[in-house]
Order: C-alpha cells, then sequence, then structure tokens
C-alpha cells in the first residue's frame, strides 16, 4: 500500500478489461499502463515504486511514460482529503482505462462524473442468446424446486414483468421460489397460469418509502502536474502537465541566475559608493 501518497484510485465508469486497451500507446507507456491497470486501489504508483517493480525501465522513463500517459488521458495526479473527517491531505493518482478527455477529468474533480465518454460495448453477435434478467432467472429456478412449476421459455417471458416486481421488493431469489412452490395441489394442469395467479395473489407489499439523501458537497480535489507536482486549476494543465513539463516557455521566466548575480553585484557596489 502506498504510505506517503500516490496510491492508485481506479477512476469510474471504465470500460470491461480488453487485449486491446493500450495498442494505441508507444510499448514503454503501454507496457507501464498495462502493469498499473492491474495494481489493486491503494497501491503505491510513484516514479521509485515503478522502477522497482519494472526491470525493463528507470525511474526517467517511468517519470517520462508517466507524463505520456497523463497527455493521453489515463491519469491525473491529484491532491485531496484523507476522509473519515480527518483533515489530513494526501496525493493519489486516478488512473483510468479507458481514456478520458481534460473535459471529463475537470468535471470529475469537479463532483461530476460524466457516462458519455465510457467506450461503448461491442454489440452481441445476431446468433447469441440475449441475456436473462434475474426475473426470468428466478421463474426457470421453479421448476428445479418443484417439477410441477416448470414453466416454458413463452410463459417465463410472459410472466417476467411480474416476477420483476417481486424482486423489485425485496424478495430473495431463494424465497421467490420458496414462497411460490409452497403448498401446492397433487396436480397442476397449467403451471404457467398457476404461477401468474400466485405471483399476483401473493404479491409481497412495497417496502418503507425512505427520504432521499440531502446534497452532497463535491469533493475537495487539488490536480498537480504529473511531472513535477506543480498544483494547478485542470484548465491550467492540460493533459495533467504544466507549460515547462510540456516543454512550453512559461509567460514570465524567471530570471537567469547569471543575471540575478549581477544585479545582487550592482546593489553592493551602489551601497558601498553611498557609505
Amino acid at each position: 500500500m502506498a504510505a506517503p501518497g500516490y496510491g492508485k484510485r481506479s477512476a469510474p465508469g471504465e470500460a470491461p478489461r480488453r487485449r486491446d486497451d493500450f495498442t494505441h500507446l508507444p510499448a514503454r507507456e503501454a507496457s507501464i499502463a498495462t502493469h498499473i491497470d492491474r495494481l489493486p486501489d491503494g497501491a503505491a504508483i510513484d516514479t521509485k515504486t515503478l522502477a522497482k517493480e519494472l526491470a525493463a525501465y528507470g525511474q526517467q522513463a517511468i517519470r517520462t511514460a508517466l507524463n505520456a500517459l497523463s497527455i493521453a488521458g489515463h491519469l491525473r495526479r491529484v491532491r485531496e482529503p484523507v476522509g473519515d473527517g480527518r483533515t489530513q491531505w494526501v496525493f493519489r493518482t486516478y488512473f483510468s482505462r479507458t481514456a478520458r478527455s481534460d473535459a471529463w477529468w475537470s468535471r470529475f474533480l469537479a463532483g461530476d462524473v460524466p457516462e458519455t465518454e465510457v467506450e461503448p460495448q461491442a454489440p452481441a453477435p445476431q446468433d447469441r442468446q440475449p441475456k436473462r434478467t434475474d426475473a426470468y432467472e428466478a421463474l426457470a429456478a421453479l421448476g428445479r424446486t418443484d417439477a410441477r412449476l416448470t414453466l416454458s421459455a413463452a410463459e417465463c417471458k410472459a410472466l417476467e414483468p411480474l416476477a420483476a416486481e417481486w424482486l423489485a421488493r425485496g424478495v430473495r431469489s431463494a424465497d421467490f421460489a420458496t414462497t411460490l412452490t409452497a403448498g401446492l395441489p397433487d396436480v397442476i394442469h397449467s403451471p404457467g397460469a398457476f404461477t401468474r395467479k400466485r405471483l399476483v395473489d401473493k404479491l409481497p407489499p412495497e417496502p418503507p418509502q425512505t427520504p432521499p439523501p440531502g446534497p452532497q458537497a463535491p469533493p475537495r480535489r487539488i490536480m498537480e502536474c504529473t511531472g513535477c507536482g506543480k498544483p494547478g486549476r485542470p484548465e491550467a494543465l492540460p493533459g495533467g502537465l504544466c507549460r515547462p513539463c510540456r516543454g512550453e516557455v512559461p509567460d514570465d521566466p524567471a530570471p537567469a541566475a547569471d543575471w540575478i548575480h549581477s544585479q545582487v553585484d550592482r546593489l553592493r557596489a551602489a551601497a558601498r559608493q553611498a557609505r
């Protein structure tokens, strides 16, 4: 686990893991991203730790790769409270298997998680059976509990909405079967019609309504440059990097050291003449 910080946190709403998740990245970045993706939440993913875990790359290579992954939209480094009512702040790196845009990261850090950038799942082949719902499975399982309530596929489909209402009211699948198969007559001529009547007559009451929770305060997170750790607003860190780490010259570059020394010498000479 990460002791001082930089612990991994998985971004929400990711697409399921696939073989081609990082094929759009160079080989080094894809290798490091795959390693991070497999780590559990809370694992340390700072430069030194990753360099120890990945024998093929040194710290400089890891640092450069993390910057590239940040630009590609796979991670953001932030500073946020520990939680549980404590005021301590920690450094964490949010990692997303699905590449995200700067706008997505900005909204996420503000507490508003959009769902539109999750990669769509590939449509199922036409010859594949559609996924059965829990209600359908509960009806199909009645015959395994008592053969007298063995239902056909058409009957399960027709009764599915009624069964779904039972499950929506908090009835577990095991209790569903126990209730519907209790006290059956010796002979059931129409399992479908009999089950429909029981689903209607024995429908459990609706659970008590709980008041909706009040609005939650947005999380307090401060984005930091992935390269140097300099804090800044999301719009000031496109790709998760500050201007110097992106290779750009700042608008107000600091004076060179030689120039500063010359100014100090000039001021000292002027002071000696005044004395």
